[in-house]
């Protein structure tokens, strides 16, 4: 799960992280308010309007209906901040992770202006191949990581965080230094770098992303930007984080697939998969693949779904107008075949069947299952095996 870089922001500085003061706005009137607030509390005209989608490449990015004008816009005073809004608001911001279609801003952030002396990088994940949380710190602040990465990695500092102490002192020391830091800006880094890794910790994030981190003239340590990604497998103990997601920025098959609790996610190819089971699925999309389909999306309806789970993934993939064609593969243990093709006919004759669907059942119940499929009437290829299945859904998708 994603977050906007405001509501990122109002988790860092609710666990000590230090960020700009700084105001979500909905509208030009509204981004007008927040920004004389913002002038009021730190005596400076300079604001900054930030359009605020699940994007990275903002600053660079541009708007299809207003070319000169890109995501992050320096203004000074109340007034122009709101001219900037009305320019963003409603408009769509295409950006290097947009792709060509880009985004529809609906939300502003207008913050502070703040005297920059230098920009790093700082950002949190897990590193597999240990099995630990890594700290990672750059000198090239408002770069991509991938890129720094693979041009100089040199340049990329990491701590491994041992999940029984937390981020020890000598680390945070290492960092800082590492960065070049001193005096005053030495000193705010350190509780800065433990306030980070205790919330990327306590929110059960996946990603935690300063980029960047700036050190104003004054040895001020702020986190500029902030991207938080979150275990969705921990959201059960995070209600208010799960309350910030924003549908519109979210793929609408995948929000629905997760109200049914189903395992899916969207690709870009033309024969829809339902399985039973992540490895199944995989090497389902595999054996597409092998005979020259694509696979439109993973779908995993899981071990114990019921007839009606089935049938709501039926729609979710029949709804995708690139599908030319449906592959059902399941394997019957805890699942049964039974429960399959009832859900599976009963998709059918609500929403119909405008391309071909190929079924394979092996399993608990497996003769019970194929008899419902051949008397439903009913327009489905049968396949006794996966590869003979991946054929003919290749095949008949073309």
């Amino acid at each position: 799960m994603k977050i906007h870089e405001y509501q990122a922001k109002d988790l860092l500085a609710a666990r000590g992280v230090a960020v700009p003061k700084s105001k979500v706005a909905f509208s030009p009137v509204e981004a007008r308010a927040a920004a004389e607030e913002i002038i009021e509390a730190t005596g400076n005209e300079v604001v900054v309007v930030k359009a605020q989608i699940h994007a990275g490449g903002r600053g660079k990015g541009r708007f299809k209906e207003d070319p000169e004008l890109g995501g992050v816009k320096v203004v000074k005073g109340a007034e122009e901040a709101e001219a900037i809004a009305k320019r963003m608001l409603g408009k769509t911001l295409v950006t290097v992770q947009t792709g060509p279609e880009g985004k529809v801003v609906k939300r502003l952030l207008v913050e502070q202006g703040v005297d920059i002396d230098r920009e790093l990088y700082l950002g949190m994940t897990l590193d597999r191949a240990i099995g630990r949380n890594v700290l990672m710190a750059s000198t090239e602040g408002g770069m991509e990581i991938e890129e720094v990465a693979a041009k100089t990695p040199e340049k990329i500092l990491k701590e491994a965080i041992d999940p029984a102490v937390g981020l020890v002192p000598f680390q945070g020391r290492k960092v800082a230094f590492g960065l070049g830091l001193s005096g005053t800006a030495y000193k705010k880094m350190l509780p800065f770098l433990s306030a980070l890794v205790r919330a990327y910790e306590d929110l059960d994030c996946s990603l935690l992303e300063i980029n960047p981190l700036v050190v104003t003239k004054q040895g001020e340590v702020l986190a500029l930007d902030a991207k938080a990604n979150f275990d969705d497998n921990a959201l059960y103990r995070h209600k208010d984080v799960e309350d910030l997601r924003d549908p519109d920025e979210e793929n609408a098959a995948e929000l629905e697939a997760k109200s049914w609790d189903l395992s899916y996610v969207d690709l870009d190819g033309n024969i829809g998969c339902m399985v039973n089971g992540a490895g199944l699925a995989m090497a389902t999309m595999d054996i597409i693949q092998y005979f020259g389909g694509k696979p439109a999306n993973f779908l995993d309806v899981g071990g114990g779904a019921n007839a009606e789970k089935v049938a709501a993934a039926f729609k979710i993939i029949t709804r995708d107008p690139n599908v030319k064609a449906i592959l059902v593969n399941i394997f019957g243990g805890i699942m049964r075949c039974d429960v399959i093709a009832e859900g599976v006919i009963n998709a059918v004759k609500e929403v119909g069947l405008s391309v071909p669907l190929v079924v394979r059942l092996e399993g608990t119940n497996v003769a019970q299952g194929k008899k419902m499929l051949e008397e439903s009437g009913l327009p489905i290829t049968t396949a006794a095996s996966l590869k003979e299945a991946a054929q003919r859904a290749v095949e008949l998708a073309k």
